[in-house]
């Protein structure tokens, strides 16, 4: 058997993974997928079907720090979209190890105050703008160079609301020096807004009013605003309603609804 791999062209820009950091300043339209399986072939393979931007999940998925360099790897490997990984936490160390590891963008999870999103906008910048490290022979240095302000220049921060302490300090956080972006964790957001679980539909009215306060924030500050969404069709209407990137379900997910759909097809129960 054999099987064939789509690969998108990057030659027009739209998919050179360079431009990313500076696609997202521009509010640029931006599309991602998740990955959080630690399987650097499956990485691979979506990274060439076109999106703008692969998100590693060093957070809550089963990769951990060791699998951060390979994934970088996998998604570099077809030139196509731009690897952007998240942290753990705001703690720089984390967040210098990612962008070392290669990666153009972080996206730091939890933070509640414009003085954490303080620490992770210069964990990504060198001095005199921030307090990253330049590093020796480091991964991010084959794919951004050495010197400190091009590096800066190439790489994105990106912080997540998605609690209530984050929503109380919402303008603070858009309006912190270096950030490139906020990002929406819906699941944790619904949770902070008093839902019992995601999708409830007691909080819906409560989620929507605050995505359209976080995309007006962002907006008014000049960055731009993303989200996490289950399905493609969502991220279209995301955009739509002012959004500038937002990223699609995760590699897990959709092995696991592959299979479910394949196996009733084959029981005739589809």
């Amino acid at each position: 058997m054999t099987t064939t791999a789509h690969t998108t062209s990057h030659t027009d820009g739209r998919h050179d993974p360079a431009t990313f950091a500076a696609r997202l300043r521009r509010r640029e339209r931006l599309l991602g997928y998740w990955i959080a399986c630690d399987n650097p072939a499956g990485t691979e393979r979506i990274a060439g079907v076109g999106y703008d931007y692969i998100g590693v999940d060093g957070q809550h998925g089963v990769m951990h720090r060791a699998g951060w360099q390979t994934a970088m790897l996998a998604v570099d490997a077809r030139q196509v979209s731009a690897g952007v990984l998240r942290v753990p936490s705001v703690d720089p160390i984390a967040i210098g190890t990612a962008l070392d590891s290669g990666a153009r963008g972080v996206v730091v999870p939890m933070v509640n105050t414009a003085e954490e999103a303080s620490i992770a906008a210069r964990a990504c910048r060198h001095h005199p703008r921030g307090t990253r490290s330049l590093g020796g022979p480091v991964r991010g240095e084959l794919r951004m160079g050495s010197v400190p302000a091009e590096v800066d220049e190439a790489v994105a921060c990106i912080v997540m609301i998605e609690t209530a302490a984050a929503l109380e300090n919402l303008e603070a956080i858009c309006a912190t020096p270096e950030l490139d972006a906020v990002y929406v964790g819906p699941a944790d957001l619904s949770v902070a807004l008093g839902a019992r679980f995601f999708g409830d539909p007691d909080v819906a009215e409560a989620l929507e009013d605050a995505l359209k306060r976080i995309t007006d924030a962002a907006e008014r500050a000049g960055i731009a605003c993303g989200i996490h969404v289950l399905k493609g069709a969502d991220a279209k209407r995301r955009l739509a309603e002012g959004f500038t990137f937002a990223t699609v379900s995760s590699d897990i997910t959709h092995l696991q609804e592959a299979a479910v759909t394949h196996l009733a097809a084959a029981r005739g129960e589809a």
